[in-house]
């Protein structure tokens, strides 16, 4: 007997373009099933973003660097955003622990994670910028019905 995954997460923000969002979605639904393609699929998410909003190198890891360099950045993005790659590597590449000699798997918490910090990202490219646009378009509406010079920015 076959029954329906449960995805575990809200639905992804209408301003996240589709491609993306479907990556997300994805990882949402694999996570149960396989950590690791999860985080693949959160790697690939992150990355996605970073070139749609103009951070391109040759590889993510350089990708990653430019958008950390960016002094815009909010601290708690700038601290977590590097923990995508990381568990994307784990997931793409067998790297062994040194100690152990053991093949290094993604945990089911650490794929989580990658999801929180998607999330994080979709808030701070797509969904915070939208609202404050429609924020701006509203008071620059009120100003200009009252005849005064709309807002700057």
């Amino acid at each position: 007997m076959f029954y329906p995954r449960a995805a575990s997460r809200g639905p992804v923000p209408t301003t996240v373009p589709v491609e993306i969002g479907n990556d997300y979605k994805e990882a949402v639904e694999v996570l149960p099933i396989s950590p690791k393609a999860s985080a693949a699929l959160s790697r690939r998410c992150l990355q996605n973003m970073l070139r749609a909003k103009g951070y391109k190198a040759s590889d993510l890891a350089k990708e990653i660097d430019l958008f950390l360099a960016d002094p815009r950045l909010p601290l708690d993005v700038q601290t977590t955003v590097d923990a995508i790659r990381n568990f994307g590597n784990f997931s793409a590449h067998p790297i062994t622990d040194n100690t152990s000699l053991q093949i290094i798997d993604v945990e089911p918490h650490e794929a989580e994670w990658c999801l929180d910090i998607i999330e994080q990202l979709f808030d701070h490219f797509y969904v915070k910028p939208a609202e404050t646009a429609a924020k701006k378009a509203a008071l620059d509406a009120k100003l200009a019905a009252a005849g005064k010079p709309l807002s700057k920015g």
